[in-house]
């Protein structure tokens, strides 16, 4: 009696399960892409043709146009401003202090903002800007 099987293993790959991965995939990166953006405090920040890169190591304070100021996402006031930017600086000196100002925001008061930060043993500082659209 000669018994054989009907089954045969294919020799070829179908791609279409591939493929279905691969756009699930695509689908998720695109998705959670848009859900990255400047954490924190809404700002419309001045606009400017050049930018520099965003360092990830920096200590960022916001200035509303209302007036508020926030270290980080944490509102301050501005007489203790200046011992808690000590403090961080403590931890790592070599940290660069972002100033991220609404544009209603007077000259005026950045610069005292930025004296502050001077004050409390800061070096290095930076405006933050978005970029003009061309």
């Amino acid at each position: 009696m000669d018994i054989r099987s009907t089954h045969r293993i294919k020799t070829s790959f179908t791609f279409i399960s591939l493929a279905d991965i691969v756009l699930l995939l695509l689908i998720f990166f695109l998705l959670s892409s848009t859900f990255i953006v400047q954490p924190g405090i809404r700002v419309r920040l001045p606009k400017a043709i050049t930018r520099d890169a965003e360092i990830e190591r920096n200590i960022s304070i916001t200035l509303l146009g209302s007036g508020e100021i926030y270290l980080e996402d944490e509102p301050v006031d501005i007489a203790t401003l200046p011992g808690r930017i000590y403090q961080r600086l403590i931890e790592q000196p070599e940290q660069l202090i972002v100033l991220r100002a609404d544009r209603e925001v007077p000259l005026e008061r950045a610069v005292e903002i930025l004296d502050i930060a001077k004050g409390a043993g800061g070096e290095k500082f930076i405006i933050a800007t978005q970029p003009k659209a061309e």
